[in-house]
């Protein structure tokens, strides 16, 4: 799942040890655009905190999965991403996807499609 906003709060960043080792997670809140903005929390996990670099007043898209645990009878849901794009500014940080070329110019479409010969 995808969400787009500015990153309005960084959360302290928490940190224990568990079973599978030493673990560390940072929680930052969103917040959407549109006639009714809402703020949403996600976090990161582990070296991602790094590696993307997110800082507040920030717009980004955050690519996440929702998680959902019961612990003593009550359900606790977490966004977890694991993208974060940067918007506005040229670079994206964790974006691993092609390219962004232009679209072709409709004149390059309409010489194409005048020669009589249908692609079907």
């Amino acid at each position: 799942m995808e969400i787009s906003g500015k990153i309005v709060s960084l959360l302290p960043e928490q940190s224990g040890q568990g079973k599978n080792g030493i673990w560390k997670k940072q929680e930052y809140i969103l917040e959407t655009t549109g006639q009714y903005p809402k703020k949403v929390c996600f976090s990161i996990w582990g070296d991602k905190i790094d590696q993307f670099k997110v800082n507040s007043g920030d717009d980004v898209e955050v690519s996440f999965d929702v998680e959902s645990r019961e612990y003593n009878q009550r359900w606790y849901t977490e966004l977890r991403a694991w993208k974060v794009a940067k918007q506005g500014s040229g670079g994206a940080a964790g974006n691993d996807g092609p390219p962004n070329f232009p679209p072709p110019s409709s004149d390059d479409f309409l010489e194409k499609a005048d020669d009589g010969d249908l692609p079907f």
